[in-house]
């Protein structure tokens, strides 16, 4: 921002929306967060806040969470600089097994949906969901141009095999798996990192049917963690300073809930359901610690050890994992010692055999314990249904259940419904199964998964709502919810949009130019871009989780920070310069200013923004002013959110 010019009108008006949304977003998540902190289990808190069990989808509590994100959806699209549009139609003859189910809702609540998106917010929102990445202006113009009807599928498919969809979902699983260089537990170092990266990105540059990954995750064999990426995963199962147990259990609790969405498993790893999740889960409330031991013993021959990269330094290490099916017992019930209370004999039973607690299956004779585990639970409907649910989250809002690593296996059934007071727990128990029976019919293929969801006349509603929105049609899915960005997105989309690039040195790998790129969410970059993207709450995949909310310190920084700040100049010459000298170049104030909402918003100016835009433009240093304008639209609602 040019100094002479900082209490520009337009500047000022423009950030106090953008401020304002962030602020009363940042609100309406802390008064509920006051809500789910309030009761803890504390016997279930040692390994950090992530896996702590809250009150938050028990009988007593059942509503907390019901109408946040409409509040935020209704409070964002209030300040959007566009209003709804009413000129596109649902296509209500649908053959998408996602549109046969909510018309089917909003026909029996009587509710009318949305309006349809136009191409310029489709295009943005598909982009953003799909690759973390905006549309750039030549394919926001080819877009707009292009008059095939099927234009919307074709763009689809145009993402999906872009290197953006590889890099923002590898960036998601690695958030899901906990890849990072250092947890409060594990550290993998900079290689061990950067090869289950590698191994989570080729996996999806391929395709590979999830369920195979996942496979390829739990049976993982092999001499060396920095030579072998899928060993990463057993990996986030180390536990410090106790019995092995305590490792077993921990990679038993980390599939339960990565895989299957049942995070209570980690309560019932260290006591009974019974006294403790009689108001949080009728599957829980039954469940016993001895399934726990059952689902560890899985784990139990598996042999863990640090190699020494230098025989005579302790560090750095790194870890080979094999099966000891020689010397190693089945599960031990021998410890009082441990992260966890003591595991002793059950009458005359001292140890417990392997046996995947949801359908009773069991190793077949001489097979390994871990492939046997795989098998069973990618075989099990709950994997396709928890993988649906992580999922539909990520382009929805709100997953079918939430939080969606919250499961209560005996509240899924549709057709055969919980005891009153119970209530099935999905929103839309139907349609959650349908799509995980199709997500299996489709050979776990993530991209064919995702390609259902956006190509959705139900995805594809807009988040304005014209007429008076009822909060309760929020679990019917009548209007999209917004999101605001990652901070990735945030940062990638700022360097894109500007043409003006980056380079962050990363250990062991080559130079990163988006930080969606980056391996990690802790560790890389440094310097002032991470207090930049930590302000955009990108968690640390250990303790903290990825959050959306808003807050001053994000407005302050897209306000004020030298990274956003050096990206609203005209730099550089012609069509090699940023975004501003081209934008300078291109002809006219009219066209100057459509080229820059075009690059930063995906959408044109309205009439009134033009007419404020030219007004500034022409009051001053056409340069000083086309800066202010730029800034001004980095620090828009539209810009942070996707809408």
């Amino acid at each position: 921002m040019n100094e002479k010019n900082q209490t520009t009108v337009a500047r000022v008006l423009l950030w106090a929306s953008a401020a304002a949304v962030l602020s009363s977003v940042f609100f309406l998540r802390a008064q509920d967060q006051q809500h789910e902190f309030a009761v803890q289990h504390a016997d279930c808190v040692f390994l950090g806040p992530r896996q702590r069990e809250f009150k938050k989808t028990g009988l007593e509590a059942q509503a907390l969470r019901e109408y946040i994100y409409s509040q935020q959806t209704a409070l964002v699209t209030s300040q959007l600089g566009v209003k709804a549009a009413t000129q596109e139609r649902l296509q209500t003859n649908s053959t998408n097994v996602i549109d046969q189910h909510l018309f089917r809702a909003w026909r029996e609540a009587g509710v009318t949906p949305a309006n349809k998106t136009t191409d310029y917010e489709f295009l943005r929102r598909v982009s953003f969901d799909l690759t973390g990445r905006p549309p750039s202006l030549e394919r926001i113009q080819r877009f707009i141009a292009d008059s095939d009807p099927q234009k919307r599928e074709r763009l689809v498919d145009e993402l999906l095999a872009s290197e953006g969809w590889v890099d923002k979902w590898t960036m998601f699983f690695g958030d899901l798996y906990k890849n990072t260089v250092r947890t409060s537990q594990v550290v993998r170092y900079n290689e061990g990192r950067n090869a289950f990266y590698r191994y989570l990105n080729r996996s999806l540059a391929e395709n590979k049917p999830y369920n195979r990954l996942v496979s390829e995750l739990i049976s993982a064999s092999g001499e060396n963690s920095y030579e072998q990426g899928n060993l990463g995963w057993l990996i986030s199962g180390v536990v410090v300073g106790g019995p092995v147990q305590d490792i077993w259990d921990q990679m038993a609790v980390n599939a339960a809930e990565m895989f299957l969405g049942i995070a209570h498993y980690n309560c019932i790893a260290c006591h009974d359901g019974r006294r403790h999740l009689d108001t949080l889960s009728l599957w829980g409330k039954s469940a016993t610690r001895v399934q726990t031991y059952q689902m560890a013993s899985f784990f139990s021959r598996t042999e863990m050890l640090r190699v020494r990269v230098n025989p005579a330094d302790p560090n750095p290490y790194y870890y080979s994992v094999l099966d000891n099916t020689r010397y190693r017992s089945d599960y031990p019930l021998n410890t009082t010692t441990g992260n966890r209370p003591p595991r002793q004999p059950i009458g005359a039973v001292r140890t417990i055999a392997p046996e995947y607690p949801f359908t009773g299956g069991k190793p077949r004779p001489g097979e390994s314990y871990r492939v046997a585990l795989a098998r069973e639970l990618t075989g099990d409907f709950q994997f396709a249904r928890a993988t649906v649910n992580y999922i539909w989250k990520e382009f929805m809002g709100k997953a079918f259940v939430e939080p969606p690593n919250q499961f209560d296996p005996a509240r899924l059934d549709p057709d055969h419904p919980p005891p009153a007071p119970w209530k099935l727990q999905p929103n839309q128990p139907r349609l959650l199964n349908a799509l995980a029976q199709a997500f299996i019919d489709g050979n776990y293929d993530l991209k064919k998964l995702m390609r259902t969801i956006v190509l959705s006349e139900s995805y594809q509603l807009q988040s304005q709502y014209p007429g008076e929105w009822n909060p309760a049609w929020e679990d019917l899915y009548a209007r999209h919810l917004v999101r605001r960005l990652w901070a990735e997105e945030i940062h990638d989309a700022i360097v894109l949009s500007s043409h003006i690039p980056v380079n962050y040195a990363v250990p062991g790998l080559p130079n990163v130019g988006l930080a969606m790129k980056l391996p990690d969410v802790v560790n890389v970059p440094g310097g002032d871009i991470r207090s930049f993207l930590d302000s955009f709450m990108r968690g640390n995949r250990d303790n903290e989780e990825r959050q959306g909310d808003g807050s001053t310190l994000q407005a302050l920084n897209l306000m004020n920070d030298s990274f956003v700040m050096s990206r609203t100049r005209a730099t550089g010459t012609a069509e090699t310069g940023s975004l501003l000298r081209r934008a300078l170049n291109h002809g006219a104030n009219e066209q100057l200013i459509t080229m820059l909402f075009l690059s930063v918003l995906n959408r044109p100016p309205t009439n009134e923004e033009m007419l404020t835009a030219l007004a500034n433009l022409n009051s001053g240093n056409r340069t000083q002013r086309a800066e202010d304008l730029l800034w001004a639209l980095y620090n828009k609602v539209d810009f942070l959110y996707n809408y």
